[in-house]
């Protein structure tokens, strides 16, 4: 289940949405080759990825913030900056691009010590956007939990979109992240689920001062959990490749 659009419509030009979308996908570009090499990613790791026990020795606090622009691979890369096109915009629309820049670093350093504290122990690099953007998503399920986004449900063969409110897609995502923060041991790698957990509710919180700015729960009753704009109308047509009769 892919997230490919929202109808929530930006006011200005995402400036730093573009920014840090440019500087993932070129700083993958820039190491992308060594990939596998064993000896040399393992070295790029070791010196910007969030080691636990590295945190917890109390060395490399800046990997915190140079890990959230590493990525182990395309899809990685792909995935989290389709995440971040669709919601962050929006994010930066209402904060201004200054405060939406420094919201995202927050965000993605809460991610991290979030996942340090669960993982303190732990040798595992850990890379990549999701923690940042989670918070991104925290914020946004926030000021914009009925705006409408158009879902790829994929199964197996089976194509369609489906358009569903933000609070029920973000809703199944961070189940399916606290699902597998309960389920998996941070301590052996794989998928870093508290970190975007962590992100998530980090982002949530740091959004609540501009949620109180725009009237807390009154801007909810003004705007009944929509956006404060006129949606985007997106015309879903039927597919033109033409279906083959079985005889």
């Amino acid at each position: 289940m892919f997230p490919i659009r929202d109808h929530n419509p930006s006011g200005r030009t995402p400036y730093v949405v573009y920014l840090l979308m440019a500087a993932n996908i070129l700083i993958f570009l820039s190491y992308v080759g060594i990939m596998g090499i064993d000896q040399q990613i393992s070295q790029l790791y070791y010196e910007y990825a969030v080691i636990p026990a590295r945190i917890m020795d109390g060395f490399a606090y800046e990997t915190l913030a140079t890990s959230m622009f590493l990525h182990g691979g395309w899809m990685h890369l792909a995935g989290n900056m389709l995440f971040l096109w669709i919601f962050g915009d929006n994010m930066e629309d209402e904060m201004g691009h200054l405060p939406f820049l420094l919201f995202y670093l927050a965000a993605g350093i809460g991610a991290g010590l979030v996942h340090v504290a669960t993982a303190p122990g732990s040798p595992v690099p850990t890379i990549g956007a999701s923690g940042a953007i989670a918070g991104v998503m925290g914020g946004y399920l926030l000021l914009f939990p009925k705006a409408r986004v158009d879902i790829l449900l994929i199964l197996i063969v089976y194509f369609r979109v489906f358009t569903i409110p933000a609070f029920v897609m973000l809703g199944v995502w961070l189940g399916i992240q606290f699902t597998g923060s309960l389920s998996s041991n941070p301590d052996e790698g794989g998928i870093a689920y508290w970190a975007h957990t962590g992100g998530f509710f980090v982002g949530l919180v740091l959004s609540i001062p501009l949620w109180l700015k725009r009237g807390g729960p009154g801007f909810w009753n003004r705007t009944h959990g929509h956006p404060p704009h006129p949606e985007n109308k997106f015309k879903l047509e039927q597919s033109r490749i033409p279906r083959v009769p079985r005889k």
